[in-house]
């Protein structure tokens, strides 16, 4: 008898050991991709976000952090309304992530009819807040600080060309902000991103922008352009001699966020994934050096449903600035 139940005993220990390795085995295989990940800009090359997706990206293969590429896609139509219509249309696709500008906010806000609702996104990660400066070319000797620039503008009136990157985009609501507080009236001409500005402050034809650090980095530190300005709580460490607006008794100060977002419908275990991926690279010690040196605010992860409120605070504060300012303003109609 005690021969017959240890018959029975051994195939059910043998058993039971079976479906403990099984599940172990399933606990370990989370999700990860299975083919490439399509890694939309909702810019044009040259740009802060252009730039700034294909450093991730790079850091991404540098580090084997993915099994599979991830291959940068830019879609700067109708000021990222392009790129907010192709996430949305993704809805459910686990291989699809968005990096963002303040457009995400804005375009859905300016053009009416895109029906896209951001609060059905995924929200994945805040890699950074971006800055803004305004800039000309170091040939216009005249001038030295943000006076004699006003006192420029105004002189000239609508034949000051200010460069930016379309209507509802961030520099051009900065631009609206600046008309607003010094009362003189500008000519804004898009271009299709941050990059193509930066070349053609360089090139006079235009004569000023308010472009990103990132974008306009490699023609400062040749000498080509110099910052009069910058938009922030608190000088930057990249530019330690430039004053702020606050400084000069402007109440000027305008943020511009880069998160990457998920398409609606993405699956949890997708998001999981891709929150631990780049908050990785967040954490990263070639990040955080980027940061310092392109004059980015990256002190805070925000993630997962905290970037989700932190969206939905955004999309209602910017909604208000545009009402502030004047939607003609921001579009130039």
């Amino acid at each position: 008898m005690k021969a017959l139940r240890r018959l029975f005993l051994i195939p059910a220990l043998v058993i039971t050991a079976s479906v403990a390795v099984l599940m172990s085995a399933t606990a370990s295989a989370a999700w990860q991709p299975k083919k490439p990940i399509e890694f939309i800009i909702m810019a044009g090359t040259g740009g802060g976000a252009d730039q700034i997706a294909r450093l991730l990206q790079g850091l991404i293969e540098k580090k084997s952090l993915s099994p599979r590429p991830f291959i940068p896609i830019n879609k700067p139509g109708g000021s990222g309304a392009e790129a907010l219509r192709y996430l949305k249309d993704k809805a459910g696709d686990d291989h699809v992530v968005l990096v963002t500008l303040n457009s995400f906010y804005t375009t859905p806000i300016i053009q009416k009819n895109l029906g896209v609702d951001i609060s059905q996104f995924t929200p994945i990660g805040r890699m950074a807040l971006d800055t803004f400066l305004l800039w000309v070319n170091t040939d216009q000797k005249d001038i030295t600080n943000l006076d004699n620039y006003v006192m420029k503008v105004k002189k000239a009136g609508k034949n000051w060309k200010v460069g930016g990157t379309g209507t509802g985009q961030e520099d051009s609501i900065l631009t609206a902000m600046m008309e607003s507080e010094f009362g003189y009236k500008v000519t804004y001409i898009p271009f299709p991103g941050g990059g193509t500005v930066a070349k053609n402050l360089i090139g006079k034809h235009i004569d000023s922008t308010v472009n990103n650090p990132a974008e306009q980095n490699e023609f400062y530190r040749a000498g080509k352009s110099k910052p009069i300005v910058q938009f922030t709580e608190e000088r930057m460490q990249a530019f330690p001699d430039v004053p702020t607006a606050r400084e000069l008794g402007h109440d000027i100060v305008y943020y511009m966020q880069r998160s990457i977002n998920g398409p609606p419908g993405m699956s949890k275990e997708a998001q999981d994934w891709y929150i631990n991926l780049f908050k990785t690279l967040f954490n990263s010690e070639e990040w955080q050096k980027f940061c310092v040196e392109d004059g980015l605010t990256c002190d805070q992860w925000v993630a997962g449903n905290d970037l989700a409120a932190f969206h939905k605070e955004q999309a209602a504060r910017h909604k208000a600035l545009i009402e502030k300012v004047g939607a003609a303003a921001i579009t130039g109609q």
